[in-house]
């Protein structure tokens, strides 16, 4: 590569922002654009990397033969800055692009699904560092044992979040692969699920050594050329599965965990709830698969803190617990909500819910209002945009009109912590989406901790 300088348009994305760690690792000069600023941002720019939140084209490297330029999708295609390097001559690439072109030298782990996947490839990349076996990793989320999205090693290995948004994951051509969930979604991409599952297999063809699905998803042996492998929680077809299930006080899961070798026991999941019991199973498959010695993932497993905004507990008292997670898909959030149930099944169940984009939420509003009638009381928030455009008729009330929950209440985010300050919340409280709503953690948990 003769470039020295990489400038990424939309640095402060999960993705984008670790792409931006590995190059400053590697030595190369670092900066780029983000549209606001955030707790992201803020840590590059303390690593060194220069960061600015206006569309600058003048800010961009003139240096055209030796800098690279690497985007993300969500960014607008008039920004000033996205038009001067695509049509002045500049070597500009996709996020996925990039990441793939990295991957392709080294042994690469990916997690693909369109739920699940950045907590257990923050598992496996856990596992193969506390096992000392090493690995760079480009994760979707912040972990919550290093404190970063982005792991460097010079190990041959690289765990990576293969995403479908944009087929992004069709420019990875892993060794092992797993594939924890194939449900409709982005459907303002792919069109129709038969497109989203067809997208699913073409990247199981692009899998060389193994691929572990989760079981019953559709993609099946006949569409890899890898060994296959099918992991379940508690499914004893499944080629992984957990059996002698046992659940502590705090939820966390114990069970023997069951493969095509034998049995590994008392396997004891650092984080609590059933969907990240599940996550370890995967992860776990994806260790063993590898090589790493059944004692050495046990021991990584528990000591797994897990993934910021994954089911985040930020209080835990008799009285009050407040959660935080990412979930922004009906199925997310069913998941989420089960596993929360597990966790407290005595409690109340308080839901503050954001949801993420206008077309996802036109497309899912009754699987949405579905999931949500799960909880005790729902707060419903309003739409948070992200790349589009309003679509009229479509606001959150497609959603609250059909939830069948004892309590709800639809208002603005504006209005949420007058809410909260008259309401003072019992039992559990937990906050989902993918939006703007990680803003309000802090205040809420100041809020709780207070009483």
């Amino acid at each position: 590569m003769s470039y020295d300088k990489v400038y990424l348009i939309g640095i402060g994305g999960i993705g984008m922002s670790a792409l931006a760690r590995y190059f400053k690792f590697k030595g190369f000069e670092v900066s780029g654009y983000d549209r606001t600023p955030s707790e992201l941002t803020e840590k590059l720019i303390e690593e060194g990397i220069a960061v600015h939140y206006e569309d600058r084209p003048d800010l961009v490297p003139e240096d055209k033969a030796h800098t690279l330029v690497i985007y993300t999708p969500a960014i607008p295609a008039d920004l000033g800055e996205l038009v001067k390097v695509t049509t002045g001559g500049y070597n500009v690439v996709k996020r996925s692009r990039a990441l793939g072109e990295i991957t392709r030298g080294q042994q690469c782990l990916a997690v693909s699904g369109t739920h699940g996947k950045t907590t257990t490839s923050t598992l496996i990349a856990h596992i193969f560092t506390d096992s000392g076996e090493g690995c760079s990793a480009f994760l979707g989320g912040i972990s919550r044992n290093y404190g970063t999205n982005m792991l460097m090693s010079h190990s041959e290995v690289a765990v990576a979040e293969a995403d479908e948004f944009d087929r992004s994951f069709l420019q990875l051509f892993p060794t092992i692969a797993v594939i924890t969930s194939v449900d409709p979604d982005h459907l303002d991409i792919y069109g129709t699920y038969e497109k989203v599952t067809e997208a699913f297999r073409a990247f199981a063809s692009q899998v060389s050594g193994t691929l572990i699905a989760k079981l019953g998803i559709p993609v099946k042996k006949e569409h890899t050329p890898a060994k296959y492998y099918t992991y379940h929680l508690d499914n004893s077809e499944a080629d992984f599965y957990a059996s002698g299930i046992t659940v502590t006080q705090t939820g966390n899961y114990v069970f023997d965990l069951v493969t095509p070798w034998g049995i590994l026991p008392e396997v004891k999941v650092g984080t609590p709830g059933r969907v990240n019991a599940e996550n370890t199973v995967a992860a776990a498959a994806v260790a063993l698969t590898w090589g790493i010695k059944g004692e050495a993932v046990k021991k990584a497993v528990a000591s797994f803190l897990g993934v910021k905004r994954r089911l985040e507990a930020h209080v835990l008292r008799p009285d009050i617990c407040f959660i935080d997670d990412y979930a922004h898909h009906p199925a997310e959030l069913a998941a989420a909500i089960a596993s929360i149930r597990d966790m407290f099944p005595e409690r109340k169940l308080t839901a503050i819910f954001q949801p993420h984009l206008y077309t996802r939420t036109r497309d899912f509003a009754d699987e949405f209002a579905e999931s949500l009638s799960a909880v005790d009381r729902l707060i419903l928030l309003d739409i948070y945009p992200a790349r589009e455009e309003p679509i009229p008729g479509v606001t959150s009330e497609i959603i609250f009109s059909k939830v069948t929950a004892a309590e709800k209440i639809l208002i603005r985010k504006e209005e949420l912590m007058d809410l909260l300050e008259r309401e003072r919340p019992e039992g559990v409280l937990v906050t989902f989406g993918a939006g703007n709503i990680d803003r309000f953690i802090e205040p809420i948990t100041k809020l709780l901790e207070a009483r």
